[in-house]
Parts: structure tokens; sequence; C-alpha cells
């Protein structure tokens, strides 16, 4: 039975949910993207007309309207673009057991067992990608192939509901001639480093000493050259395949440049309360925190810490934080955005006992983290607050737990 897997690209996401549900917007240069005011003005996705006029997904909002003064802005609604995404995935279901989500707007699914119900894999996909588009008026890309990463790159291929084969006979011919940037797991800084060796397509890396590579770059390097030559064997995960949680973390854009650490501190306590509400309902605990720090030129700066014992009190996730800030920053430029995140995750433990901290006082502090969080669950974030906070007011007047952020999942994410 030959190997049918399909990855599928609902293209330019957010948008085309947008003019599915209303569909006049079809007619006139429109994207998805936050706000000046609160400044996350960046463009998330862009309807046709908008790419005609030259406007790119993560650009600024200025530079936006500047290449087209008339450019409809759409705030984003997360509810829909999970809702709708889920019932595109849905179809997939109705096929195969093995659909595994790739973010909110790409899937891979397999139908290699599927063939013994429905024929030919190639021309199941078709009637799938069919189906959507008579069913929710979306397009979606799809690429086919007979392992993960050539199925990726066939979606990317041809954007407009395109559909694209690559096959044991054919990759070379497709695949090999592309940058080496196209290839999934290379990002910017990897093809950087890869082009300095001499390395500039995927036929360059697949013919590339796999040994050197791994040396080079570590386990990373050997999956790459596989990747090139087509040795990919992961399997698409099941249906009900629940990832593993590796870390948690919330950051900010904040509303107005902070260029002191009082209120920094105050934002830090925001993300840690968060953060640890977050990690104490998945029953975890962290050894690592991590601070990220981006100034308003836009340079960025991460520093991480590992603690002697796990932890998911915020009170301890903010004294890390602010020490890290402490002792690497020093608002030699005012901060833009800020964030934390909490990684190395075990499952909750006993908390082994420490000579040189104050035992008595964690139970309680627990105790009462978790008392206020069930305050703010049940009457809004607003209900239970330092006193401090209160004064910080247009920085820390924000709710990071129940505000959709949408990451893409990573591809060894479990």
């Amino acid at each position: 039975m030959k190997k049918v897997i399909v990855h599928s690209d609902l293209n330019h996401c957010y948008a085309q949910i947008e003019e599915m549900k209303n569909p006049s917007l079809r007619s006139i240069p429109m994207a998805v993207g936050g706000s000046e005011e609160k400044r996350n003005g960046i463009i998330l996705a862009k309807n046709d007309l908008a790419k005609a006029c030259g406007i790119k997904t993560g650009e600024s909002l200025r530079e936006a309207f500047r290449k087209c003064p008339s450019l409809l802005i759409i705030h984003p609604n997360y509810d829909d673009y999970i809702y709708y995404t889920e019932k595109v995935k849905d179809i997939y279901r109705k096929y195969t057991d093995e659909v595994e989500s790739f973010g909110l707007d790409e899937a891979w699914f397999d139908l290699s067992h599927s063939q013994t119900l429905y024929g030919d894999g190639i021309e199941l996909a078709r009637k799938i990608q069919q189906e959507v588009y008579r069913t929710y008026g979306l397009k979606v890309s799809m690429g086919v192939s007979f392992n993960k990463i050539f199925a990726k790159l066939g979606s990317d291929l041809d954007k407009n509901m395109g559909f694209s084969i690559i096959d044991e006979s054919n990759f070379k011919e497709v695949v090999w001639p592309l940058p080496v940037s196209d290839l999934l797991m290379v990002g910017r800084h990897t093809a950087l480093k890869l082009e300095a060796m001499g390395i500039y397509t995927i036929k360059d890396l697949a013919t590339y000493d796999g040994f050197k590579l791994t040396k080079r770059f570590g386990k990373i390097g050997g999956e790459l050259w596989r990747f090139a030559n087509g040795l990919d064997e992961s399997p698409v995960k099941r249906v009900g395949h629940v990832r593993e949680i590796k870390s948690v973390g919330n950051s900010k854009t904040l509303l107005h440049d902070i260029d002191s650490f009082i209120q920094l501190y105050e934002v830090f306590r925001v993300l840690s309360e968060c953060i640890a509400a977050r990690l104490r309902e998945i029953h975890k605990q962290g050894y690592v925190v991590s601070i990220y720090l981006r100034g308003n030129d836009l340079s960025g700066m991460t520093r991480q810490i590992k603690m002697n014992r796990p932890t998911n009190l915020a009170s301890d996730i903010l004294k890390c934080a602010y020490r890290l800030a402490r002792r690497h920053f020093d608002f030699d430029r005012p901060l833009r955005s800020v964030g934390i995140q909490l990684s190395q995750l075990v499952g909750e433990v006993y908390d082994p006992i420490s000579l040189f901290e104050n035992e008595e006082s964690r139970p309680k502090q627990k105790a009462l983290e978790e008392t206020i969080e069930e305050v703010r669950e049940m009457y809004g974030p607003q209900a239970c607050q330092m006193a401090s906070v209160l004064l910080h007011r247009e920085l820390t007047d924000f709710d990071p737990k129940h505000t959709h952020t949408v990451h893409p999942i990573g591809f060894y994410c479990g």
C-alpha cells in the first residue's frame, strides 16, 4: 500500500474566514491586524487585493497604510478562527483517524489506510479539498507525498488552492532545486549558517556529508540531512493525541515604553500570576525561568536561570524573573515588550525541604494564590489585585490568561 500523506494549508486563514463571514470584503483590500493604539499593530493576514498592493504579513500597520491608504483593517476574532479551522479538520477526520494539527491553519492527515475504503489516496485528497471549498467556501492548498516533510513543502508550492504531488520518482526534480530555507526546521539563523558552509539549496544539503552536519549542528544536523533526502519516517499523530506541554509562558507588548524597574516589576507580577495559575491547572511545576526583554529599538535579550527545586508559585517566578532583569539589564533603552516563561516542567511533587527558606510560608502562599485565582475566575481578573498594580494601571490592565494567543506548534512537540 503506497503512503499518501497530505499537508493542508488554509491560505491567508484569518482573512479568508473574515471574507467567508462577510463576502463584501472580497472586493476591497482588507487585512486582519492588531491595534496601533495598543502597540500590537502588525498585519496577521491579508486578502488577495491587499497582497496585490504589496501588503506583507508581519509588517506594521503604518507600513501597510503607506502602500495602501484605503486598506481596511479588521481586528482578529480568534474564537471564530478556532471554530472554523476545527470544522475544516472535522472533514479530514471523516476519512482518517490520523489527523495532526500544525497550528490553527495547517494540518497533516494520512490517507494510506483510507485507500482500502475510498480508493486512490491522491484522488481522495482532491475530493477532500473540493469538499472543504463547497462546505465552507474556504480554499486550502495541499501537498501530497510519501512523508510529512515533503507534503509540507508541496503545500507551499502553490498557495492559491494548489495541489502538488511529490513522490519517490520526482522529489529530486521538484524539491532539490528549492532554497534550503524552504525546508521545515531551517530557520533564518540556521539558513545563514548553512549558506556559510556553501549549502544554498536542498540538493546541497542532501549531498553534503551527513556526519559533518551532525558534528556542526548536533542531532538536528543529521535530521535535516535525512529530511532533504526524503528519509523522514515520522508518523501522523492520531486524533486525540495529546502533545506534551514543555513550557508555559506569556509576553506583553506594553501600552507605552517602560523605563524603570518599578514598572517592570508590576508587569512581571501580572505575567507571573498568570503563568503560575496555568501551571496549577495542568498540575505542573517548572525548574527554569526565562525572561525576554525587547527594547524600543526592537532589539531583544533573553536570559534564564534554573532554580534548585520546581515551582508553580507566582512569588517564586516573579522573584527569579526580577532577579534576572536586575542582573542583566540596566535600562540603557526603554522596554517595549516583556515576557516570562517557565520550562523543564515536571509533575506536581511534594516540595523538598530547604534549609535556607521559610518552609512554613510556602503552603500558605500556595493557598493564597489559589484562592485569589478562584476569585478572579468567578468575578473577573480585576476582582482581586495587589494595590501596587493599580499604581501603573495603564501597564498592568491586561489579562494574559484569557486572551487568545495563537502560536505555531513545533514539529518535535510530541
